[in-house]
């Protein structure tokens, strides 16, 4: 989730729809997904075309697939029928019961009881609701009536299973979260069970009511609620809260001023929800429930108040947790008593083994440099605190945060050794490489090229830009990594690059000169074929970092088309002179440390020529490139041609290798018709 690029992509044809999440079979790795109502698709990560995948058209519309880690994927059905996917594929066509009666289903959920899977599902109809019970494997259905609520009703729903009990919660619309316990067991004599329900939380603190739109469990004693906090006479905020149910606490909180799709998922300690245009991904920390924590008092220095359960600081800079209302009382005088210390003795007397990150950077936010700067060196060094990246990279964003509110501070050196030495990623410092851009910091621009992976893709452009617009009088004096070309590129300004012996494979200049239809004057054949680099060594590094950086063909190509003509030139003759290189070489490598890769030249070839296509046909200086470029490609795949028609002979000739007696001495002539 960090690198924020698209793993795979599998889309459907113009005119289908998918109709039902996607899941992952945890068994055998595939992927599965019904489109139609009752089309099934299968695949595995490696397929490319979805159209190709496996398909197999189903009696029945599918409404949800559940996948159990145990229990293989189950399927289930509009009309309320199970079934698990192996039963599904034996006979994709046979009939599958309805058991709904014109209910339409609200919530489902499966869950692995006594080694059965077990699906549980919620319907309406005429606003009542009923609650079934589905053992696939074992043939076994029951019904339950949800207890009817006035003039109130779900919203949502989420469950848990404990002691052959499914307990199911409903947030209804009278902001109130209530709990059903779902037996799994019924006798079949018996009829249609009323389930009754008890009020497990009221969602209002201090006045303040919560319009909750979806809810998870965290717990035994806490849930999630996603909604729109609403106090008297000011505007509704949404925001994701947690809440204590076993002593009716607001543990925390934190508003989403960018807004929600009013979705909340949980899995493995980490939230869900969409913010904005975004994904993001929470990480929390549960710990056992007690009276203390629920009202902030805990005294446990590792886990000072409620920050603990939610560390709010890794999705922005400097931010804190919202605590709930009683803890205003508690709160805002420790707080005041530590400030009131600090300015007192000065920030650095602070004692930060005591405060947490995020406390910590606050105090020292007006802190002298370098008392600053001793301080996070320290924060650094204590490898034993939990969370240390995330820790480091509140570190960097303090500094760059200290360097864009003071132009004339920026701690280089420092930055460089936290990037070289920690294991960071762009995300959590995005400030970082706008920083070193505008202080025209080439090298750490570099190293954050080569180390983060998952710059985004404006980013990259913006690099790529500035790389290629900078005086080579500039970068003569700029200090930067040279390990990626000093192998290919000779070094020395002002003398020619030592020349290989090697022939290109394939290729020769005069002998297919005449076979290109562009005439291209005789003074571009004096300069010879990627004989020299047409950028200098320095420039030359700083691009190659460029060409490792991942990206998104998707995202990249729009930035790609601002590139100015010129710079775009000047690339497309380095990456033909990397082409040109890699093509001396038997197994198409270059030498050095983090030498581009000829399929990462290739990719970046295509992806300037799709973005300047027609500005690369009409610009004169950019013919003469793109004939060297449209020769040598293709007396490359002439070559390899030649080389496919040899293959039989090759292969009967090792294997004639293999069964010749290795003792015996022979000079044996093959001729290849």
């Amino acid at each position: 989730i960090s690198d924020q690029k698209p793993l795979g992509c599998w889309s459907v044809k113009h005119g289908q729809v998918l109709t039902c999440p996607v899941v992952c079979n945890f068994e055998t790795h595939e992927y599965i997904a019904v489109h139609d109502g009752k089309v099934l698709r299968i695949w595995k990560d490696e397929d490319i075309n979805l159209d190709k995948a496996f398909k197999a058209t189903l009696s029945a519309d599918v409404h949800r697939i559940h996948s159990l880690p145990e229990g293989g994927p189950l399927v289930l059905f509009k009309g309320g029928g199970v079934r698990t996917l192996d039963v599904l594929l034996e006979a994709p066509q046979q009939e599958i019961e309805n058991v709904v009666s014109d209910e339409a289903i609200r919530w489902s959920g499966a869950f692995m009881e006594s080694q059965q899977p077990v699906v549980v599902f919620a319907t309406e109809k005429d606003g009542d609701f009923f609650v079934y019970v589905q053992k696939p494997k074992v043939d076994s259905l029951h019904k339950y009536r949800l207890e009817p609520q006035e003039s109130s009703k779900p919203l949502s729903f989420t469950a848990y299973l404990k002691n052959q009990t499914v307990t199911l919660l409903c947030l209804y619309s009278n902001d109130s979260v209530y709990q059903v316990l779902v037996p799994l067991h019924q006798d079949a004599e018996e009829e249609e069970q009323i389930l009754p329900k008890s009020l497990l939380l009221n969602l209002s603190v201090s006045g303040s009511v919560l319009k909750g739109t979806s809810l998870v469990v965290v717990d035994k004693d806490h849930v999630a609620v996603l909604g729109s906090l609403a106090a008297p006479d000011k505007e509704p905020k949404e925001c994701l809260t947690i809440w204590n149910t076993k002593f009716q606490t607001l543990q925390t909180s934190k508003e989403l001023p960018l807004g929600t799709s009013g979705q909340l998922w949980c899995y493995e300690e980490k939230f869900f929800l969409t913010h904005g245009k975004v994904l993001t991904v929470i990480l929390y920390k549960c710990e056992t429930s007690s009276l203390a924590a629920a009202v902030g008092k805990l005294k446990d220095s590792q886990t000072p108040g409620v920050s603990s359960f939610v560390n709010w600081d890794t999705l922005g800079n400097e931010e804190r947790v919202v605590p709930f209302q009683p803890q205003e009382s508690v709160a805002p005088k420790a707080e005041s008593r530590m400030n009131l210390r600090s300015r007192r003795s000065g920030v650095a007397k602070v004692r930060s083994e005591n405060l947490s990150v995020g406390q910590l950077l606050l105090s020292l936010k007006d802190a002298p440099t370098n008392v600053l700067e001793s301080e996070l060196k320290q924060l650094m060094s204590k490898a034993q605190t939990p969370d240390l990246q995330a820790a480091i990279g509140s570190v960097v964003t303090a500094l760059t945060n200290r360097c864009k509110a003071n132009p004339r501070y920026y701690p280089q050196s420092f930055l460089l050794q936290i990037v070289e030495t920690r294991d960071l990623s762009y995300s959590l410092c995005p400030d970082l490489m706008a920083v070193a851009l505008e202080k025209r910091d080439f090298y750490l621009l570099q190293i954050c090229l080569q180390k983060f992976p998952d710059i985004p893709e404006e980013m990259t452009y913006a690099c790529l830009k500035a790389f290629l617009s900078i005086s080579d009088a500039y970068l003569r004096v700029t200090d930067v990594d040279l390990d990626s070309v000093i192998c290919y590129i000779d070094v020395e300004f002002d003398s020619k690059e030592v020349k290989t012996e090697i022939v290109e494979n394939g290729f020769n200049a005069e002998l297919d000169e005449d076979m290109c239809d562009a005439k291209i004057p005789r003074e571009a054949h004096s300069r010879s074929d990627g004989e020299s680099c047409p950028v200098t060594p320095q420039r030359a590094a700083l691009l190659n970092a460029v060409l490792h950086s991942a990206y998104s063909e998707t995202f990249l190509l729009p930035h790609l088309k601002n590139l100015p003509a010129q710079q775009t030139i000047l690339f497309l003759r380095y990456l033909y002179y990397l082409y040109v290189k890699c093509s001396e070489k038997v197994n198409t490598t270059l030498p050095g440390v983090r030498s581009p890769t000829i399929n990462q030249i290739m990719d970046w070839m295509c992806l300037l020529l799709d973005a300047h296509f027609t500005v690369m046909v009409i610009l004169p200086e950019a013919r003469e490139l793109l004939s060297k470029l449209h020769k040598f490609v293709r007396a490359q795949v002439r070559f390899y041609s030649e080389l496919n028609k040899i293959e039989g002979s090759l292969r009967e000739l090792q294997r004639l290798n293999h069964l010749r007696d290795s003792q015996t001495y022979s000079i044996e002539v093959l001729e290849i018709i």
